[in-house]
């Protein structure tokens, strides 16, 4: 289930961070895009697969009443196959991922929710043992707090994968898991939305996921992940990091400085020390001390002349929701600034431009005074800021590269 969930929740990356500019045979409407080929559409094939479909979902278990309400507003999505056949490997630098998932204003929102719902929080980690700050970055992570949690059937969307069949099996698991939601009655068949690829509700847990590690938290008989109210989809990312071993009162990691002349080959994963062991080689906390956790684990993401973390069994643990060292630094960041945690202390080094993120903001900061917009001043140099450079580009009359430099920068002044 790691790998499969790994896949979801990048796609589903990628797509936000793509999604800033739309592109052709998409219409805006009230702010968000709107694709038609998110709309069900007529076709034969996949109609005919629905009904062999449904013989096979009887003998599961799965009631002709819930598949009669399932398959009433369904039907094939076109632009699932299109996202599904375009996925590309999603990578970024640890540096730009952290600049996109843990921002300041995703930082100050996180402690502003973790602030309204102190009581769920702590009745969670009461329950689970995982802390507040930990749920909330996965909230954060995952749908921005709430914010984007998906409108998609899923029925239509893993119905449309399983019939297209580049992934057939997994996506009729996630179908039939999807049915028994259904079935259960935790949410009614029009409210059973999620991402393209199926990732449901607040904390974004694909069929199979919820199924097996949802809960009803409120007591209403419900696991109501997709509700405005938040609870059961914190209290189910809770429950289900305590059923992967969550160990209570144990931080995920931390950023820690290493030594001049640090032997880096004793960095990786699988090759834990004890903190006691970890000193005596030099290597220190950024803040703080290394706790005695048992085996801790180094991790130099962005090479010798970045920051640096030891990491412990609850960062693994976070992996089991998405098997990305990103992903689990990027919840373990967040989850730490949330609490109240500065900055990481090591700075990151250049860009392959010779390029700093500060570089990078100012960068898009002056292009957007003079009128080409970059879509903010992050630092990410993503589509919308290429665009701009190759605006500015062009009328300056310079080759239209759209590549960041520090020419550029001096250029704009």
């Amino acid at each position: 289930m790691n790998m499969t969930r790994r896949w979801i929740v990048n796609a589903g990356l990628a797509a936000f961070l793509a999604g800033c500019s739309s592109g052709g045979g998409r219409r805006d409407v009230g702010g968000l895009v709107e694709d038609p080929g998110l709309r069900p559409q007529a076709n034969a094939g996949y109609d005919a697969w629905v009904a062999s479909f449904r013989s096979r979902a009887q003998a599961q278990g799965i009631s002709q009443a819930t598949l009669n309400g399932a398959f009433r507003n369904a039907g094939f999505l076109p632009g699932v196959v299109e996202r599904d056949g375009n996925q590309t490997e999603f990578s970024r630098s640890l540096e730009d991922y952290l600049a996109i998932v843990a921002s300041n204003d995703k930082v100050i929102e996180g402690r502003s929710k973790l602030q309204q719902r102190a009581k769920l929080f702590s009745e969670i980690e009461a329950r689970y043992g995982v802390p507040g700050q930990t749920t909330d970055a996965i909230w954060g992570m995952e749908s921005n707090y709430g914010a984007r949690r998906g409108d998609i059937s899923v029925v239509s969307a893993t119905s449309t994968l399983a019939y297209d069949g580049r992934r057939g099996v997994f996506f009729e698991k996630q179908l039939i898991a999807a049915l028994q939601i259904l079935q259960r009655g935790d949410v009614a068949p029009d409210n059973l939305v999620g991402s393209w690829a199926g990732a449901m509700g607040h904390t974004q847990f694909i069929p199979t996921t919820f199924a097996a590690y949802a809960v009803d938290f409120e007591g209403d008989g419900r696991r109501g992940i997709w509700s405005d109210d938040p609870t059961d989809a914190l209290a189910s990312a809770a429950a289900y990091l305590s059923a992967s071993g969550w160990k209570r009162g144990q931080i995920w990691g931390l950023e820690v400085i290493l030594p001049s002349g640090f032997n880096t080959s004793l960095a990786g994963r699988g090759k834990r020390k004890s903190a006691a062991e970890w000193g005596a080689l030099g290597v220190k906390a950024a803040r703080g001390s290394i706790p005695n956790h048992g085996g801790a684990a180094l991790l130099l993401p962005a090479g010798t002349t970045g920051p640096a973390f030891l990491v412990f069994q609850n960062f693994d643990v976070i992996l089991r929701y998405n098997n990305s060292v990103n992903y689990g630094i990027g919840v373990g960041y967040l989850s730490d600034r949330i609490a109240g945690a500065g900055p990481l202390v090591t700075s990151f080094p250049p860009d392959s431009n010779g390029m700093t993120i500060d570089d990078r903001r100012k960068l898009q900061e002056r292009l957007t005074a003079r009128g080409f917009d970059t879509g903010g001043s992050d630092g990410v140099i993503g589509p919308k800021s290429r665009d701009a450079i190759r605006d500015y580009q062009r009328s300056v009359g310079l080759s239209m590269t759209g590549e960041p430099s520090l020419d550029l920068l001096r250029r704009l002044g």
